[in-house]
């Protein structure tokens, strides 16, 4: 094995093997260290991964291929032609290395407060399970391999979401494993049509289309974008998100609006996208106004929120919706910046869920009418949310801005009176962006304490500033210097984009 295929086991095996390491480990706080260095070690497996071969074309008949840096591909079930195909490329490894921060600091976090409703052992086990989920997703070259990655996710964060949730828990994790499903049936379908049609599983040899028929195309994209459409989550299948982020303990929401959504604007590009080139084109115009339709949608609800962590989930609709906007104009453009948005969301929208949980847990509310002049009491807390919701409505300088800004471009160059249109609705969306995080800094940070927030104390916790610094920074650093996500995804989606729309 080379040292790129240890680092791809190393990268699944470390959190797999921590969780069992966790889940035997009798001493509640022992077992969350284990965890937390189980997520340490996977992340440092995670970051080398940037250093591999590099030459994002192979030429085989004078046609360029897509090809990973690393790759990993080992005989699965020789009976039914299944392979262990891994392999990491500028498009997931941003993707793979935030899954790992993410659920590091989450399980630092747990060391220092565990959610009430179950034992903190449970807890990071589970989260170490959902980060193999997640991780395997990213990393996964075949297709059946991929859709049992996807569904490794879904009951470990129905755990979560029910047993150490809100009052409503039980009620919100039925609604986000049902609607789950619903999203899975419709993925095996549409795997199991192109796997049939096309004789392999083999991710890097459908990219293109492989010679499927224009008809195989359309229904597999259509079974496989509606499958990512519900996990993205896409409006009008939305409506499992507020009430699973609202109800779910703070890491959970970190996990979940971070990364868990990111599987299905990944799984857009690389497998829908990528396998049927056809479906997309045909699609696009249709995926294009449903992303707009969320932008204006979720800002609109959100300016009507009355709630911190609902409002925060129908944030990441809205900039879901930039995200599958830049997909859907099938080019080099809004591809680079549904990813760039991918990672700042997850960086960003991380952060606010960190910071909604403290203030929730110093004030024992989120009704933002009980939570005015945060600034007074604790200026601190108060001054990093402002930063994180100033981070969030795309700010030149700070992440959020990129992706936001490029979608737009990408759907102006494309031209045409559609997609102009959606452009200049798209950045309407964005300046409504910015009135309800303006609001809700307005309401919470802003006028005399209220009773809640005069309870509060100025104080931060150490535990509490080594989970968000990490975020802050990134939040500044791909904001200054966004090539530390386009310049390593810049040649593999221009391989992309070469062999899907040649």
């Amino acid at each position: 094995m080379s040292f790129g295929q240890v680092l791809l086991v190393a990268v699944l095996a470390v959190p797999a093997l921590g969780a069992v390491a966790v889940a035997a480990t009798p001493r509640d706080r022992a077992a969350r260290l284990v965890g937390t260095v189980a997520a340490a070690l996977t992340l440092v497996a995670a970051v080398p991964l940037v250093f591999g071969d590099r030459s994002w074309f192979a030429w085989s008949a004078g046609a360029p291929a897509v090809r990973p840096w690393h790759e990993l591909d080992l005989p699965w079930v020789p009976g039914l032609e299944l392979r262990f195909h891994l392999g990491v490329d500028g498009i997931s490894w941003p993707l793979v290395v935030l899954t790992a921060l993410l659920t590091l600091l989450c399980c630092g976090y747990s060391l220092w407060r565990v959610p009430e409703g179950g034992s903190g052992r449970a807890l990071v086990a589970l989260l170490l399970v959902v980060e193999v989920g997640i991780l395997g997703t990213f990393l996964a070259l075949d297709l059946v391999l991929f859709f049992l990655f996807f569904e490794v996710v879904l009951l470990p964060m129905y755990a979560i979401i029910a047993g150490w949730g809100g009052a409503d828990r039980r009620r919100a994790a039925r609604k986000f494993a049902l609607y789950t499903l619903f999203g899975s049936v419709l993925l095996l379908v549409g795997v199991y049509v192109v796997v049939a049609a096309a004789g392999t599983a083999d991710v890097v040899a459908l990219t293109g289309g492989a010679g499927l028929s224009r008809g195989t195309q359309l229904a597999a994209f259509t079974l496989l974008a509606i499958a990512f459409a519900v996990k993205s989550p896409l409006w009008p299948l939305h409506s499992w998100l507020p009430d699973a982020h609202t109800q779910a303990p703070t890491v959970g929401s970190v996990v979940l609006a971070g990364v868990l959504l990111k599987m299905g604007t990944y799984g857009l590009i690389r497998v829908a996208v990528g396998v049927a080139p056809e479906g997309a084109r045909w699609a696009a115009p249709v995926l294009g106004v449903l992303a707009v339709a969320a932008i204006l949608v979720g800002s609109l609800v959100c300016l009507a929120q009355t709630e911190v962590k609902r409002l925060i989930a129908y944030s990441s609709v809205g900039h879901m919706g930039f995200v599958l906007l830049g997909v859907a104009t099938l080019t080099t453009t809004g591809i680079q910046a549904a990813l760039i948005g991918n990672v700042a969301h997850g960086v960003i929208t991380g952060l606010l869920f960190f910071l909604a949980g403290a203030v929730k847990d110093r004030t024992g509310t989120g009704s933002l009418a009980e939570l005015s002049g945060l600034r007074e009491t604790a200026p601190r807390l108060a001054g990093l949310l402002a930063f994180a919701a100033i981070a969030s409505l795309g700010l030149p300088g700070l992440a959020g801005f990129w992706g936001e800004a490029f979608a737009v471009i990408a759907a102006v160059q494309v031209g045409g009176p559609l997609w102009t249109t959606l452009g200049v609705l798209a950045a309407v969306g964005g300046a409504l962006t910015a009135a309800y995080f303006l609001r809700l800094l307005r309401q919470v940070t802003h006028g005399r304490p209220s009773t809640a927030v005069g309870r509060v104390g100025p104080g931060l916790a150490g535990a509490e500033l080594t989970a968000w610094v990490p975020l802050v920074l990134l939040a500044l650093a791909i904001g200054l210097a966004p090539a530390l996500v386009l310049g390593v995804a810049e040649g593999p989606v221009d391989a992309l984009v070469g062999v899907v729309f040649p």
